[in-house]
């Protein structure tokens, strides 16, 4: 099944933990195209678009408000239930991050303090296809909420009866957005980029996507366009010892996979049986999933990788920077002090990655293909930009004001030094 490597050197690291590789010009000028399209011709383009890549003429590209309110006579009492948990779940982790700054007097008379303010207009990408991401929705929804935004429009795409998923509408609601449109794919990137005749231009876009969608997030960033952060193909990586359940990991690895054929698993372990026992649980596992052909075409960008050590496994882990990361491992609490690079963490055989996904409360929109690196995911940070105030009286000047002015003028600046001068 998966590829074993057993304990490779550091310096073939970087070879062996490669990404699925895409082919980037060609793609990049693709989306370029609809990008240019959109931008020209608006609605019109997102209507022949749709026809074009998903075989649907669209009559209008807002879902009208009697749909959205009747989604939720389309959906079991269960899924409501599981979707409110969820809800109060996220709502009650992404609350307490809603934190007043303290003032700070940094010299008797100059006070400074920072103020976060939401970011005005955003826009919400959910991918409505094979798997439509309702839960997506509340992790984007529900911190825009709290963050006070002043505008949340989403884009997803309908099927071929112009239906929106129903249970996207319903969580849509949940969290207040009431301006959804029928749009998918890099093209409803470039109308919440750039606003047609129907969809407003937002300031921030949000949300997972295929390689289309990801490309053109990254493109539109060239016209000011703000986005949650650069995403790829979906991943985990898993740091095992031999207390490790092997059917609870295959498992893990599976639930990664089924997302897409370019997603990927990394197993990382110090004891070399538990690698065939996981290998055997998934040809086990496997055959009953609905999503099988596209695990298994997964299967073959992912890796097991024998080292020597658990300190050598989460080196080579913080080497790979994985999106999720699950520490199947004894005193995980503790081995996970040393973890440098994830987008999140799940402790214990018993906090399963799909956990997080779904109803924990903590995000699953996170960076991917090595950005954990430098990146976080999405937060109430992620809705809100800092501003930074200072007020100074004339006596805090006068304190600063040799500081400035030998500053300002050392680095050829003299109308700074004079706005300081005048003043005293």
């Amino acid at each position: 099944m998966i590829k074993i490597t057993k304990y490779p050197q550091p310096n073939d690291w970087a070879k062996l933990l490669q990404r699925p590789s895409i082919e980037t010009a060609k793609l990049e000028k693709t989306v370029a195209d609809i990008i240019q399209r959109v931008k020209e011709d608006g609605d019109n383009a997102l209507r022949n678009y749709a026809m074009h890549y998903d075989g649907v003429k669209l009559q209008s590209l807002e879902v009208p408000e009697n749909e959205i309110f009747n989604a939720v006579n389309e959906i079991s009492i269960s899924l409501q239930q599981a979707i409110r948990v969820a809800y109060n779940n996220i709502l009650a982790f992404h609350s307490v991050q809603n934190q007043t700054e303290p003032y700070v007097e940094t010299v008797s008379g100059v006070m400074c303090w920072r103020k976060s303010i939401p970011v005005q207009k955003v826009g919400l990408y959910i991918p409505g296809g094979s798997a439509p991401l309702f839960s997506t929705v509340l992790m984007l929804g529900v911190p825009a909420k709290i963050a006070g935004c002043s505008e949340t429009i989403l884009c997803t795409p309908c099927d071929k009866n112009e239906k929106v998923n129903a249970a996207i509408l319903y969580a849509a609601d949940l969290c207040g957005i009431k301006k959804i449109y029928k749009v998918g794919g890099a093209q409803a990137i470039a109308a919440m980029a750039f606003g047609t005749q129907s969809i407003n231009k937002v300031y921030k876009i949000f949300g997972p996507g295929n390689q289309f969608v990801t490309c053109a997030k990254q493109l539109v960033q060239n016209y000011g366009i703000a986005i949650d952060m650069p995403a790829g193909p979906s991943e985990v990586a898993i740091l095992a010892d031999r207390q490790a359940n092997a059917a609870f990991v295959a498992a893990d690895i599976l639930a990664q996979l089924e997302h897409g054929a370019d997603s990927q698993s990394i197993l990382v372990t110090d004891y070399l049986p538990f690698a065939d026992e996981v290998n055997t649980e998934i040809e086990k596992q496997i055959s009953s999933l609905p999503r099988s052909e596209l695990a298994l075409k997964a299967i073959a960008n992912s890796k097991i990788i024998i080292v020597m050590s658990m300190e050598e496994g989460m080196n080579l882990i913080n080497e790979y920077a994985p999106e999720h990361l699950i520490l199947a491992v004894e005193d995980s609490t503790e081995i996970a002090q040393g973890i440098t690079n994830a987008g999140s963490v799940f402790l214990g055989n018993y906090s399963p990655e799909s956990a997080g996904d779904y109803a924990t409360g903590t995000n699953h929109t996170l960076p991917t293909n090595g950005y954990a690196k430098s990146y976080s995911g999405v937060s109430l940070d992620s809705f809100v930009k800092k501003i930074t105030f200072q007020k100074l009286t004339k006596a805090g000047l006068s304190l600063l004001s040799n500081t400035i002015i030998e500053m300002a003028e050392a680095e050829g600046l003299q109308a700074h030094a004079n706005a300081v001068k005048i003043r005293m």
